[in-house]
């Protein structure tokens, strides 16, 4: 039988590392998906994942990347951890950047959302996770171009969710509601688990993927035991 097929776009060394490991170690063939995949060089060493050099908000590059999954396996999870931000004043922000951040954070969504839900729907199972934050629900002041991606990829999840629940495909989307613990940053021991451990994280996608049918979540608020809500 074929090894099932993990795609995580928007990889780094954050929750994406995380994630791949964990998901090595499930038996899942990962594929990342990273602007520069220069920087993936030792989780790929560590972990036999593919590194697909990819820009999410460019529709032929996502393409290629599913193109490369294809041949590494049957997909059967989708996990999009790109992320598109500007922060500022209203009246400063650079509409450029503002326009990409939107590419990016919400086009770049739906561009592997689709590509995946076409694999999943041949396949007649498999998860989309869609990785938001507390921006997704809250625009907060000077961070509008943060905010508009972040609601459309919600907007995005749903729409999906409602559509592809009924064939069997678990769309799902995650609040991160607080600061993910960087890498190699140890917890302050005055402190402890005053930020989101990305294992901790990479944990719940895992078992959101693998929640009986009967009992699907759409969406997953996560936050440390101190943030306040």
């Amino acid at each position: 039988m074929a090894t099932d097929v993990a795609v995580i776009a928007g990889a780094g060394q954050g929750l994406s590392a995380s994630l791949a490991r964990l998901l090595t170690k499930e038996g899942f063939r990962v594929v990342l998906a990273a602007r520069n995949t220069g920087k993936l060089a030792s989780l790929v060493e560590e972990t036999g994942a593919l590194a697909v050099e990819t820009d999410v908000a460019d529709a032929a590059s996502v393409a290629r990347l599913f193109e490369a999954a294809d041949k590494a396996g049957p997909l059967a999870l989708a996990v999009f951890n790109a992320s598109g931000r500007t922060r500022g004043p209203i009246a400063e922000l650079d509409p450029d950047a503002v326009k990409q951040a939107l590419l990016v954070g919400a086009y770049g969504g739906f561009l592997v959302g689709q590509q995946a839900a076409r694999r999943l729907l041949a396949r007649g199972s498999g998860s989309i996770l869609f990785t938001g934050a507390t921006a997704s629900l809250k625009g907060f002041s000077g961070s509008a171009g943060f905010a508009m991606p972040k609601f459309g990829l919600r907007g995005l999840a749903q729409s999906m969710a409602r559509e592809l629940s009924p064939k069997n495909i678990h769309v799902a989307h995650f609040i991160i509601d607080g600061q993910i613990e960087p890498p190699g940053q140890a917890t302050e021991p005055d402190r402890p688990d005053r930020r989101l451990s990305p294992d901790a994280i990479a944990e719940t996608y895992l078992a959101v993927h693998r929640q009986h049918r009967s009992a699907w979540s759409f969406e997953v608020e996560l936050r440390p035991w101190v943030e306040t809500f």
